[in-house]
């Protein structure tokens, strides 16, 4: 799928915590009917075989709706699936490597918290990358909180699109404009909500304010 920086307005990362009884498929669904423009497949405690398993599934549902389908941080998986790229933070696999693996047609996003950072990932061939924590979140445990001053300086600092991530809320969300984002990448937000659909309409027309 040819990579367009408009994918990453309302950019949703998964998160099985809040499933509910229900199913994540049934979760990305809503999502995607809310407006979520990228789905980021997320999974830190699936072995491989279920990750892979439960990918296709998502991966076709995205396809469906016609958005990006990204995995987080793991190439082995997205070239199973062939999914349409990998998400990378500063501890995994530097993007050049990825883009060996992975060829050019793919698309890599990588997380900065730097302008050095944000540099030297569009220097090693990233499509986009993933800044914050830009609030403070309870999602990811290591995440620091950086200044929306950094944020907006990362922004100029590069050609390749941003996207914010990090606590990030209804709420919240306009706090952001005038950064220079393309859009928000947000997790409990939407898939905490009881209504999915209706958090990620709501996030959507917030992240197209913002822009």
């Amino acid at each position: 799928m040819e990579f367009q920086k408009n994918c990453l307005r309302l950019y949703a990362v998964t998160d099985r915590s809040w499933l509910r009884g229900g199913t994540l498929y049934e979760q990305v669904e809503q999502a995607l009917n809310g407006g979520a423009t990228l789905i980021q497949l997320r999974e830190k405690a699936l072995d491989t075989e279920r990750f892979i398993a439960e990918a296709r599934q998502i991966k076709s549902l995205c396809e469906m709706y016609k958005v990006p389908f990204i995995i987080n941080d793991n190439v082995e998986v997205a070239l199973a699936v062939d999914a349409d790229g990998v998400h990378v933070g500063q501890g995994d696999m530097a993007a050049s490597d990825v883009r060996k693996r992975l060829g050019t047609d793919k698309i890599i996003g990588v997380t900065a918290r730097t302008v050095e950072q944000a540099v030297e990932a569009e220097k090693n061939g990233a499509d986009y990358l993933g800044v914050g924590a830009v609030f403070i979140t309870t999602t990811k445990g290591d995440a620091k909180e950086i200044s929306h001053s950094t944020l907006e300086e990362i922004c100029k600092s590069v050609s390749i699109p941003v996207v914010a991530i990090g606590g990030i809320s209804a709420s919240n969300a306009m706090e952001l404009k005038g950064t220079g984002i393309e859009g928000i990448a947000v997790v409990s937000a939407v898939f905490a909500s009881d209504n999915i659909e209706r958090a990620a309409r709501e996030l959507r027309e917030l992240a197209e304010q913002i822009v």
